[in-house]
């Protein structure tokens, strides 16, 4: 644990809160990640803050598994702490209608520490486990995943539209990036939440999505993410009726998809879809693997 100012520690350890408007994040909108002050664990992406003009550091969401949320005393409002060492971070309000998440965390800039994006050091990885849709949601909720962004990858058109993946001529997987902390989440449960949330030994289907472009695929970026999937391929395949089909091959280029895919779900919880297809798999991935908050 970093050794804490008096100023610092009134706000981690005694729950105080700083002076609106005097904190050094408030109007600050710099690309990287914030971390805790006290124990450096990741709390908020750069992409989540927005301006709330409320005096504080506001973000619509934060780090899968980061934060947790403690009602106060009084039940008038909703405290936030860090997950790993459980220290002060601020409040969260919801309804405000301020973004479309409809959230807004509030956090002092006494509890975090930003970082450059230049200096991150985190990996990532490209996975296609059927439509991206299904596949953001579920890896949304892991924790220690950086960020997801909805995409196109595996095939040989240049710069490919969504309709023009959907004819299945592109070669092209819709695919999610995955960015992630390997410090916080192994390679391996990241691959325990793919093969359990589709079915690897589909060739080019998944339930009623049928098509090349929803084939299942993993796109690594170092040999050790490679020689990761193959062991851990070879160590599940026995529980497989079927080969698994999984195609496995290096990233050369990553397309992102149009901007209306991104958090799709999260945008259209009512949509018939979400509703019927995505939401049960979320909770099917939840119960087996446990390991979302």
């Amino acid at each position: 644990m970093k050794k804490l100012t008096k100023k610092e520690e009134n706000v981690i350890i005694g729950k105080g809160t700083e002076s609106p408007f005097s904190g050094e994040y408030n109007d600050f909108f710099k690309v990287g990640v914030y971390v805790c002050r006290r124990c450096g664990a990741l709390l908020y992406r750069s992409a989540d803050k927005f301006k709330s003009d409320c005096g504080w550091p506001s973000f619509d969401d934060a780090i899968p598994g980061a934060v947790k949320r403690l009602r106060d005393a009084d039940g008038a409002r909703t405290e936030i702490l860090c997950s790993t060492c459980g220290g002060h971070l601020g409040h969260v309000f919801e309804g405000e209608k301020l973004t479309s998440k409809n959230t807004r965390y509030c956090v002092n800039s006494l509890s975090m520490k930003f970082i450059p994006e230049g200096k991150m050091k985190f990996e990532q990885i490209v996975v296609g486990a059927g439509c991206f849709w299904c596949t953001e949601a579920v890896f949304s909720m892991v924790k220690g995943v950086i960020s997801l962004t909805p995409g196109y990858a595996g095939g040989t058109t240049a710069n490919p539209t969504y309709e023009q993946v959907c004819t299945g001529k592109t070669g092209h997987a819709e695919v999610l990036r995955i960015t992630y902390n390997k410090k916080s989440v192994s390679i391996e449960k990241l691959l325990d939440s793919f093969f359990t949330m589709h079915d690897p030994t589909s060739l080019n289907k998944q339930g009623s999505d049928i098509g090349t472009q929803y084939h299942s695929i993993i796109l690594y970026s170092t040999l050790q993410q490679k020689k990761a999937v193959d062991k851990f391929v070879n160590k599940i395949k026995g529980t497989y009726t079927q080969p698994i089909v999984t195609e496995v091959k290096k990233l050369t280029t990553f397309y992102p998809a149009e901007d209306y895919h991104k958090d799709y779900f999260h945008k259209n919880p009512h949509n018939p879809y979400c509703a019927l297809v995505i939401a049960p798999k979320l909770n099917k991935v939840r119960e087996k693997l446990r390991l979302f908050p």
